[in-house]
């Protein structure tokens, strides 16, 4: 990822929180998220120079972004994959797939032997896509609050 795919993967991860959490997110919180206001803290974070995390793109035959995945080291001294995010309009047509490879790669190529993630319990669609990939739910679970409400995640593990 480069400074100038900041607006696109920012609105590749407004609609696809929009699209995904509909009816497990309060709708308060997802209707306030603005593509503007995310690009704003994403360039912010972009120029840090100590950054620990890694931004991929995917592109299409046309050189625009369709994809967005983040990682970075986990506490539990593996890779984490932070987000993983498709144009919500092409969800289902590989680019997911085609990120986490790549995602798996460089948490190889970092000297990780395994990856955790997080995922909103409720969101079967993702569960179902990282349990194809092989990822396991390990038993870990946590909360984060939206708008007052406490929704619950999953952790998954893959080793690699």
């Amino acid at each position: 990822m480069t400074e100038a795919d900041v607006a696109a993967v920012s609105e590749i991860r407004v609609t696809g929180w929009q699209a995904a959490y509909a009816g497990i997110v309060p709708q308060s919180y997802l209707d306030r998220m603005t593509v503007e206001a995310d690009a704003h803290r994403r360039r912010q974070y972009f120029t840090k120079p100590d950054k620990a995390t890694i931004d991929l793109v995917a592109v299409d035959a046309q050189g625009a972004v369709v994809g967005w995945a983040c990682l970075g080291p986990s506490p539990t001294a593996a890779g984490e994959l932070y987000a993983l995010y498709v144009r919500p309009s092409l969800t289902g047509s590989g680019i997911g797939a085609a990120l986490l490879r790549a995602v798996h790669a460089e948490v190889l190529a970092r000297g990780f032997g395994s990856v955790l993630l997080w995922v909103l319990t409720d969101n079967t669609r993702a569960r179902r896509f990282y349990e194809r990939a092989g990822y396991v739910a390990d038993g870990a679970v946590q909360a984060d609050a939206y708008d007052g409400v406490s929704i619950p995640e999953v952790r998954y593990r893959i080793t690699l």
